[in-house]
């Protein structure tokens, strides 16, 4: 993925936080979340939409690795949130068609 694919694919992801009224929170990282739960699922979609922020500013600063990292980590919490499926992530991360 290109830096700018990826920050479009950020764009896209933090215009879905947005339609999902999902806000944008730290959350401490020495927790551990029930996934199970609705409201720790829901802290972990608010987590990951604060995450946004900062890895546009890794994107720009092409500190690309711990974009990739981090956009796994994202990625994967759509899916387990029932956001995203695999495939539809998948597409968001192809190049764009010429």
């Amino acid at each position: 993925m290109t830096k700018d694919k990826v920050l479009e694919v950020l764009e896209t992801y933090r215009i879905r936080f947005r339609e999902l009224q999902i806000p944008q929170i730290r959350a401490d990282h020495d927790v551990l979340l029930d996934p199970t739960q609705e409201g720790d699922r829901l802290i972990a979609l608010a987590h990951c939409h604060g995450m946004l922020d900062e890895m546009v500013e890794f994107a720009r600063a092409s500190r690309m690795e711990k974009v990739f990292r981090w956009l796994g980590f994202v990625q994967g919490c759509f899916w387990s949130g029932g956001i995203y499926t695999i495939n539809q992530e998948k597409s968001h991360n192809r190049p764009d068609p010429e």
